[in-house]
């Protein structure tokens, strides 16, 4: 029996949802190659799969690793239990992968963040709290892959996947009061009118890198966030998210049964199945049209369950008065846009306050140190390991 070469294609939330389906293939076949359309940035890193991922641009790919195998095109938007909403992305990709009859229970999506990736996430949060002087940090990603800028004055997305504008404008607005806000997002917009004058800034960094934003999700408090990316990123690095979807499924498109997941679903009642990548269907799209839009309750329940996930927080005391400011070209402390003032400004920096001085004190391992790391010890360990990477 030949050998199969699987082609992945689609954004990164379809190829971090795969992710999972290739594992358990692995655990009965050495011999097989998977081919990322869209890039193979989530698999890099990974124990079992990095050594069988290729860039379909890879060189002689055909003559070395295709020409031999056969050629499997996975879609799991065209597995039945998909689209009848029997299970999850993960699952129709098992289901198609490893050819079973019906779902299982997976394990979570298998991200590797190397040492220097959570180090530049670890470094692009701190900056956000001593911009912002608030010791909690949200990431807000408002939009889909479908969004677009239209013109001057218009954000809109077809697929009814996003945030309504207005909205997210309202919900960051208020939880920047009590919290550090990281928007992800390449599509600027207005928070407020003279947004540089605003006494409460929100970090809007240009990031292109996708693992870099791993590095900035896995080291935040939490994510808040609608059918993309940002949300499978929060899961495989073990994060609470808030997740509101509209003309999606959460059993589709999110994980409504993780107890660290809100899924906030103000689509419920008013949605038809969109048959994506299956046929193109103006009526279903035009269903669907107000299916994200947001009432003042439903923004009410967005807030409480991101308050609540996060809890209370207060001030961000770990300055240090006689450090100069990062470049914004330094390699571990990413530009976060902050507005107003140089990348790493320590504006509004208690009098006499020092940043603690301490050493490392785990020996959990690199990662252990990073997720668990507090204001007081942080330091000493992210100096130490810049020390060793020399």
């Amino acid at each position: 029996m030949r050998s199969k070469a699987f082609f992945v294609n689609g954004g990164a939330g379809r190829v971090i949802s795969s992710i999972p389906a290739f594992e358990k293939y692995a655990e009965s076949h050495d011999d097989f190659v998977i081919v990322c359309e869209g890039g193979t940035d989530f698999f890099k890193g990974h124990p079992t799969l990095d050594g069988k991922v290729y860039d379909n641009w890879h060189k002689n790919l055909f003559q070395t690793e295709l020409k031999d195998r056969d050629i499997v095109s996975t879609e799991p938007y065209r597995v039945w239990e998909y689209y009848n909403q029997k299970c999850s992305l993960a699952q129709a990709y098992d289901i198609q992968i490893n050819e079973l009859d019906e779902p299982r229970e997976l394990p979570v999506p298998r991200v590797e963040l190397a040492k220097m990736e959570a180090i530049q996430g670890f470094n692009a949060v701190e900056e956000v709290k001593k911009g912002t002087g608030k010791d909690k940090v949200l990431v807000v990603q408002p939009f889909g892959r479908s969004v677009e800028q239209i013109g001057d004055d218009f954000i809109a997305d077809i697929t009814s996947r996003s945030f309504p504008l207005n909205a997210i404008v309202e919900i960051i607005n208020e939880l920047k009061k009590d919290y550090g806000v990281i928007i992800m997002s390449e599509i600027h917009f207005p928070l407020e009118e003279n947004e540089e004058k605003a006494k409460i800034k929100v970090a809007r960094p240009q990031i292109q890198d996708m693992r870099l934003w791993g590095g900035i999700i896995n080291a935040a408090d939490h994510f808040l966030g609608c059918d993309s990316m940002g949300q499978h990123l929060a899961r495989a690095f073990g994060k609470t998210a808030t997740v509101v979807t509209g003309s999606t499924f959460p059993i589709n498109i999110s994980y409504p049964d993780c107890k660290d997941f809100d899924i906030i679903d103000v689509g419920e009642g008013r949605r038809q199945y969109s048959p994506i990548r299956l046929t193109t269907d103006e009526r279903v799209d035009r269903y669907n049209d107000q299916s994200m839009e947001l009432d003042k309750d439903q923004i009410r329940s967005i807030l409480t369950s991101v308050r609540k996930r996060m809890g209370k927080s207060t001030a961000y005391t770990n300055y240090n008065k006689s450090s100069a400011p990062k470049s914004s070209n330094d390699c571990c402390a990413p530009n976060m846009g902050m507005g107003g003032g140089a990348a790493g400004d320590a504006s509004g920096v208690p009098k006499g306050t020092t940043r603690p001085q301490l050493k490392p004190s785990s020996s959990k391992g690199f990662m252990a140190d990073v997720k668990n790391a507090s204001q007081k010890k942080v330091e000493g360990q992210v100096q130490d390991i810049l020390k060793n990477l020399k």
